[in-house]
């Protein structure tokens, strides 16, 4: 947590639940990883925290924008920066926003499947495309599915097509996992994706971009190695599998961007046992996984706490939030221990909460508000 925003909960005590974001840091964030990946160009996850404020800041200091959707677009049109420094990154659009896109401006896009690629052929012609590839995401804290991406051979058959239909092949994309741990997973991935530029350099078809995606960490409760072994990692793997043929790079950085610049404050409503002997309190507070903290799925992700009560004894708990479902369980399985003291209206603070809480957030189910944000 910043003395910032420290003091802004301490100041003007906000209604719970609430996340308070320190704008300072993520400005830190965004030039302490362009000094470390001079090359790449920096293309924001929108997705992982869409506020005006963080959104205008990075702007400000020369960032591009990965967005998925329409609503992404038009956030960051809002901005009033070109249309150039946005990416479609999405590779499940509907036709008719590729064609709003491509009549905005845009001219990057995202493909992993023929359908897809038909689309951008019909509506935004002409257009830079780059297609995803399957990679391995070992050691990602949240792992992506096969859902985004295609396996190599495809790629290469589909990239051939780009240029057959009047579109400009432009290169290649892979994510190796959100919260990706193994910083090996860049190199491993590289190696692939070098294969298929040399491959279809030697029929034709000049790639010239390959984009890193995201991966780079926040802090949680599991050690992490710092921002500048994971580029330097990158930056080793590039020049191993590129040498002096380096193409344009582009990375996509959200959580280690906005996720340790935020902090929740959440307010404790109920501490309960489940029988007289039950040695684990169940823990309730005023935010769960509908109202921001959906990545404690399968206690994915699993946050910092922090109480005022700290320095205490402590004792186990399950930690679960307010609604009337079942699923609405944090932490069950993982052990986390609070101070026997907390009780009803003390306040825990959840931190490095900045990247995909706000955004995860349901509109009101059971009636509670969607998750409020402050940026300082």
């Amino acid at each position: 947590m910043t003395e910032r925003i420290f003091r802004y909960l301490r100041e003007q005590q906000p209604e719970t639940p609430c996340l308070v974001i320190d704008l300072d840091l993520v400005e830190h964030n965004f030039r302490r990883m362009r000094e470390l990946l001079p090359a790449a160009h920096i293309f924001y996850a929108v997705k992982a925290n869409p506020a005006a404020q963080i959104l205008s800041r990075l702007a400000g200091l020369g960032s591009k924008f990965d967005t998925a959707s329409r609503g992404e677009i038009e956030m960051v049109q809002a901005t009033g920066i070109s249309m150039d420094r946005i990416s479609f990154g999405n590779t499940i659009k509907k036709e008719k926003d590729i064609a709003w896109a491509y009549q905005q401006g845009v001219r990057l896009f995202a493909f992993d499947s023929e359908a897809e690629l038909q689309k951008l052929a019909r509506v935004a012609p002409g257009a830079r495309v780059f297609c995803r590839v399957l990679v391995d995401c070992g050691g990602a804290e949240w792992p992506l599915s096969k859902k985004f991406g295609c396996a190599p051979e495809m790629a290469k058959d589909l990239l051939r097509k780009a240029r057959e239909w009047g579109l400009d092949p432009y290169g290649i994309s892979f994510h190796v996992g959100s919260q990706q741990t193994d910083l090996d997973q860049w190199d491993k991935a590289l190696a692939q994706v070098s294969q298929m530029f040399f491959a279809l350099a030697e029929e034709g078809v000049d790639l010239r971009m390959v984009n890193l995606g995201g991966g780079f960490p926040a802090r949680y409760r599991a050690e992490v190695n710092s921002i500048e072994s994971y580029c330097e990692a990158v930056g080793r793997a590039l020049v191993r599998h590129f040498g002096n043929r380096m193409p344009e790079v582009i990375i996509e950085p959200g959580r280690s961007m906005v996720g340790d610049a935020g902090v929740i404050q959440s307010e404790v409503v109920l501490v309960s046992r489940k029988a007289a002997n039950d040695r684990k309190r169940w823990i309730y507070l005023d935010i769960g996984k509908f109202s921001g903290l959906a990545e404690t799925m399968d206690e994915s992700i699993k946050y910092r706490l922090r109480t005022a009560r700290d320095g205490t004894r402590v004792g186990p708990v399950v930690l679960a939030g307010p609604t009337c479902d079942s699923a609405d369980i944090l932490y069950e399985k993982t052990e986390y221990k609070l101070p026997l003291s907390l009780k009803p209206g003390d306040k825990v603070e959840i931190l490095s909460t900045g990247a995909y809480t706000t955004t995860y957030s349901s509109v009101a189910f059971n009636g509670f508000a969607p998750l409020k944000a402050i940026c300082i």
